[in-house]
C-alpha cells in the first residue's frame, strides 16, 4: 500500500476542484441521519486533512490517520495554523490502534480502494468494528468497477499550473481488478531556474506509483459481514438513491455489532 510522498507537496493544488464543502455537507448528513450528530469522529485515509478539518467545523472531535507522513505533516501545519484541535496519527488503516472507541469512522476520496487483499480489506473492517461504540456507524466510500473499467482505465489525465504539472496515466488490469497509476509530478525549482540556459524554466521531476483495486459491492458486503459489521445500505455518491450500473463512486454505511450499550 503505497503512501503520497512527492504528491503530497502538490495534492492540495491539484485538488483544488473537488467541491470538499458539498462532499461534506452530504457526509455530515449521512451521519445524522444515522444518528450520529455529534461526537468523536475517526477519518480513515486522511491525507492533507480537508475532509478532517471541515468535520471539525461541523462540530465533531476528529482523529485523523492516514500511512503518509508527508501527507500528514502538511495536514498538521494547517490545524496548527488554523489553531484546531484535530489529533492527526500516522498509522496505516489495516494495523490501526487508537486509545478507545469513537461514535463514527469515515473514510472518503477512494481509500478503501488502495486495500488489494480481501483478506486485508476485512481486516480493515474488523478493526473498524472493534473501535466503533456500541451501535456506531462506519461510512466510507469507493470507486465502482464500472469507474475504473469505462471511465479510468488506460486513460492518461494530464493537468499543467505555472509552478507544477502532473501526468496521469491508468493501466487497469481486468483479471485481477487493480487500477496502476503512474504519477509524473513536475515541480517548479526556483534554485536552478536562476542558471537555466536561455532563460527557460527549471522543474524537479518526481514519479509514484500507486495502484487500487475495484470491489464489486457483493464482494464488500460479504466482508464487512466476515468482519462482524452489518451492512446498513449503499448510495449511489452524494444521492440517497441506490447504486446504478453507471455509478461511479458508492458510498456504504455499515454499523457495529457485538458489543452492549
Amino acid at each position: 500500500m503505497d503512501s503520497y510522498t512527492s504528491f503530497a507537496m502538490v495534492y492540495d493544488t491539484f485538488m483544488d476542484n473537488i467541491p470538499y464543502k458539498d462532499w461534506c455537507e452530504y457526509l455530515k448528513s449521512l451521519l445524522c441521519r444515522y444518528g450520529i450528530n455529534s461526537g468523536l469522529v475517526l477519518d480513515m485515509g486522511c491525507g492533507t486533512g480537508n475532509m478532517t478539518e471541515l468535520l471539525s467545523d461541523e462540530g465533531y472531535d476528529m482523529i485523523g490517520i492516514d500511512c503518509s507522513e508527508d501527507m500528514l505533516a502538511i495536514a498538521m501545519e494547517k490545524t496548527a495554523e488554523k489553531n484546531k484541535d484535530i489529533l492527526y496519527l500516522l498509522q496505516d488503516m489495516r494495523s490501526f490502534e487508537l486509545y478507545g472507541t469513537v461514535r463514527a469512522v469515515v473514510s472518503v476520496c477512494d481509500s478503501m480502494n488502495y486495500i488489494l487483499e480481501e483478506d486485508e480489506l476485512r481486516e480493515v473492517f474488523r478493526l473498524v468494528n472493534n473501535y466503533l461504540d456500541p451501535e456506531g456507524i462506519f461510512i466510507f466510500d469507493m470507486n465502482t468497477v464500472y469507474k475504473y473499467e469505462q471511465i479510468l482505465g488506460s486513460r492518461t489525465i494530464a493537468e499543467s499550473r505555472e509552478d507544477c504539472s502532473f501526468i496521469w496515466d491508468n493501466y487497469y488490469y481486468e483479471d485481477e481488478k487493480i487500477n496502476e497509476y503512474e504519477l509524473n509530478i513536475f515541480v517548479r525549482d526556483d534554485e536552478r531556474q536562476k542558471s537555466c540556459y536561455g532563460g527557460g524554466e527549471a522543474f524537479l521531476r518526481f514519479t509514484e506509483t500507486h495502484y487500487q483495486k475495484a470491489y464489486d459491492l457483493k464482494t464488500v458486503c460479504r466482508l464487512l459481514k466476515e468482519a462482524g459489521l452489518v451492512f446498513v445500505a449503499a448510495y449511489d455518491a452524494f444521492t440517497y438513491e441506490p447504486p446504478k450500473a453507471d455509478s461511479e463512486r458508492v458510498y456504504i454505511i455499515a454499523r457495529e455489532h457485538g458489543k452492549k450499550k
